[in-house]
């Protein structure tokens, strides 16, 4: 009971320091990270030992199917070649760069804890940046390389993680297995997450109870992330490519009356998780903490520390390094890869897998300690700065999205205008309808255009439900269009989307049966 009790308050501890990140412009991981510091100090706090194997699945899971379902698939390949250098070859860098130092530090630790523990922290988290660079407004791509980054850096990161957490089973690692069970990892991830995709969405599609498509969605989530841990594949990477599969589909099959409401749940869901992290690793550093003294614990504090400082100076020296190698670049592009370079805050992964590593694991008091300092230094050191480097360096906000929205509107207002040209006929209704949807069409072609639209007066009510929702499926067809092709991303398609879905809702409102 003291337990629960004991979540409880610092859940509502957590929502108020989530309140205070957004009135500050602070990312509030941040926040989360100082007061998770704080539980491993206070004392009388309860000791809580959580299962290793729950870890990843508990914490990751649903945070990294948030993530990829709003994960924009053209701006992606459009930005591969930043993207994976950064999810691949700057994972890979900072794994070594930290292996090495620590084994210079603690001789002692072998290898295979060296690169777990690299492997743990070399993933940054992109929530804590973008939740800061969202409010600054800057370039769309800044945001999509850092989005992108995240998506597919945990899964780099973790394949290495579980390679060397075996060998150290093991307690060898055979370099001619390694190739096979990378590949097999990867293209059985791909396949396993594109196939799974429309067996789930075909049964989450007949369910209209918001209750029971929210708690099988969240079943479903864990089902995939454990069905692929069964097959030894990579639960991120399988997680990645099945939430990015079912967001192609699932807006043409999934209601609005279901959508909006489990949205909301997500949202809550994440931040929970998010917060219950940062709680469980404070407790489970208290008995770590507890039992370090004097020199010990100067030991554990000043290996941390290095690490710290390697995982934010390699980024730095790899990101602005393989810039400058890429050639001449505007000050706007060098700018940007100084925010870049800068957003490497570590969070919910590096402390999953940290959490989840077993307890006999070599070294795990020391990973467990390095890897919440790392989280906390990145948080704070980075986090707290980045608003005043953006403001700084003065990027500019290039408006790609607010155009695509704009657009957007434009179109799918005609598809709407033309469902009731061409279903309803002479009704009255309808007829009124349609001059309201031109009314409507002429104020977004206006606003498309840069122009301010005139005020006509006329109410945007829908006046008659059944032709209002053709309209709204016409325009919902229209939008899907739009994204298929790719003339808008992700990103206005979700905006555009919400609108869609509450038109569709005030509709049901008058016609329930429409």
């Amino acid at each position: 009971m003291q337990i629960f009790e004991t979540v409880i308050v610092l859940l509502l501890i957590g929502a108020a320091l989530a309140a205070l990140a957004r009135r500050i412009g602070a990312p509030y991981p941040a926040l989360l990270a100082l007061a998770g510091a704080g539980l491993a100090l206070v004392p009388g706090t309860p000791v809580v030992t959580l299962d290793p194997e729950l870890a990843l699945v508990l914490f990751v899971a649903p945070v990294l199917l948030d993530a990829a379902f709003d994960t924009s698939v053209r701006d992606l390949r459009d930005n591969w070649r930043p993207v994976a250098g950064l999810a691949l070859l700057t994972v890979g860098v900072t794994v070594a760069a930290v292996a090495v130092m620590v084994r210079t530090l603690v001789p002692d630790m072998p290898w295979t804890a060296a690169v777990v523990l690299g492997a743990v922290v070399a993933p940054p988290d992109a929530a804590a940046a973008t939740a800061v660079l969202r409010q600054l407004r800057p370039p769309h791509r800044l945001l999509v390389i850092l989005e992108g980054e995240s998506l597919f850096n945990d899964a780099g990161a973790l394949l290495i993680y579980r390679l060397a957490v075996g060998a150290a089973a093991a307690g060898t690692l055979s370099g001619a297995a390694v190739v096979p069970t990378l590949l097999y990892a990867t293209v059985g991830s791909i396949v396993l997450g594109v196939g799974l995709a429309p067996f789930t969405l075909r049964f989450i599609s007949r369910i209209q109870d918001v209750s029971t498509a929210v708690i099988v969605q969240f079943s479903s989530t864990f089902a995939v992330w454990i069905l692929a841990e069964w097959l030894h594949l990579s639960g991120i990477l399988t997680m990645v490519v099945y939430a990015m599969s079912v967001a192609r589909t699932a807006p043409d099959v999934v209601p609005a009356r279901v959508r909006i409401p489990s949205y909301a749940v997500w949202e809550v869901a994440v931040f929970i998780l998010n917060a219950l992290a940062f709680i469980l690793v404070g407790l489970q550093l208290k008995p770590i903490v507890a039992q370090l003294r004097g020199a010990e614990l100067r030991e554990y504090t000043a290996v941390a520390g290095a690490v710290c400082a390697a995982v934010i100076a390699t980024r730095i020296v790899w990101v602005m390094g393989t810039n400058f190698v890429r050639g001449p670049h505007s000050r706007q592009g060098r700018r940007g890869a100084l925010v870049v370079a800068w957003c490497g805050m570590r969070g919910t992964v590096t402390l999953a897998a940290a959490l989840a590593l077993p307890g006999r694991f070599p070294y795990r008091d020391l990973i467990l300690f390095s890897a919440f300092l790392v989280v906390l230094g990145t948080l704070v050191i980075q986090g707290l700065t980045l608003k005043p480097l953006m403001a700084r360096l003065g990027l500019e906000h290039d408006d790609a999205v607010e155009r695509e929205v704009r657009l957007a509107r434009v179109e799918t207002l005609r598809a709407g205008a033309a469902a009731l040209t061409d279903g309803v006929g002479g009704n009255q209704a309808a007829k009124l309808l349609r001059k309201q949807y031109e009314v409507r069409l002429t104020q977004a072609e206006a606003r498309h255009a840069g122009r301010e639209p005139e005020d006509t007066g006329t109410a945007s009510s829908f006046e008659l439900a059944g032709a209002a929702l053709n309209a709204t499926r016409a325009e919902r067809r229209r939008l899907l269009e739009l994204r298929t092709d790719g003339t808008i991303g992700d990103d206005a398609f979700h905006q555009v989307e919400e609108e869609l879905d509450r038109a569709e809702l005030n509709a049901l409102v008058i016609d329930p049966d429409g």
